[in-house]
């Protein structure tokens, strides 16, 4: 099954899944209405496996975690971010192609 090791991140397991993960963590800011998430929604899933045990993947549905996407001033989706230590290192809007998404991993391995 592919995106198995997806997360799905709400702001209940925010903290725990992301600021105190000691892995760097992959996060997509999506919704089900919106064409360019569900474009990039099997890169994601696809990364999260080649990924595993290196980088965590999650998904935060922004309509479902407002607050959450309101904290990080989400505008446009998706919205695309690393984070590590608990902190953002990087963010970029707007799909892109699997080599560009792997990339912005990769940077922070």
């Amino acid at each position: 099954m592919a995106g198995k090791n997806l997360v799905t991140i709400t702001e209940a397991n925010f903290k725990a899944e992301v600021l105190e993960s000691k892995i760097p963590v992959f996060l997509d800011f999506w919704a089900a209405w919106c064409g360019p998430c569900r474009a990039i929604a099997p890169l994601v899933e696809q990364l999260s496996d080649e990924y595993a045990g290196r980088v965590k993947v999650g998904k935060v549905d922004v309509d479902t975690n407002q607050s959450l996407a309101g904290n990080y001033q989400i505008s446009s989706i998706p919205t695309l971010m690393v984070f590590k230590d608990g902190r953002v290192v990087e963010q970029i809007m707007g799909g892109r192609p699997k080599p560009a998404l792997a990339a912005l991993i990769e940077k922070h391995l």
